[in-house]
């Protein structure tokens, strides 16, 4: 396995890093839902546990790691569920939570186009993470979306 790009040449960008009881089937999940490529991976002695791991999805990266109480790394269902969202745009949004709910996770809420020019959904993947999911169908105008917001809201 290849070192991370972001290892090899470290830049300003923001990365997520998400703490999961279960990486290597958190990894899988990732990899068979979203695409995902692993091109890092450090394990603890014994293999058991993964320390750090570095995943490619699309042009992004994602950080993981397993759950590790004694360095206050603690897995959404540790600490009653999680405030994030990861958003990530997919080609085809409703055959990825289709996937990703064969796969095991809870859509939150299913595919629907929006007034901005996406198509979008949110699901809970098996580990606790929230994930906003979309398709852009339409580019819509800063303008335009403004527009379509207020008359949404009745304005």
């Amino acid at each position: 396995m290849k070192t991370s790009p972001a290892r090899d040449n470290p830049k300003l960008s923001l990365t997520p890093y998400i703490i999961v009881k279960g990486a290597p089937q958190a990894i899988q999940f990732y990899v068979e839902v979203f695409g995902a490529t692993e091109t890092f991976r450090l394990t603890e002695p014994g293999g058991d546990k993964i320390g750090h791991a570095d995943l490619r999805i699309g042009d992004g990266q994602l950080m993981i790691a397993d759950e590790a109480p004694d360095w206050g790394a603690l897995a959404p269902s540790s600490v009653g569920g999680t405030p994030v969202t990861l958003h990530l745009y997919v080609g085809d949004v409703d055959a990825v939570v289709k996937r990703a709910a064969d796969a095991g996770a809870i859509v939150l809420r299913q595919p629907k186009d929006e007034f901005f020019g996406d198509r979008t959904a949110t699901i809970m993947d098996p580990f606790g993470h929230r994930w906003s999911l979309a398709t852009r169908k339409e580019t819509v105008s800063p303008t335009e979306m403004q527009k379509r917001w207020s008359e949404m809201l009745g304005g």
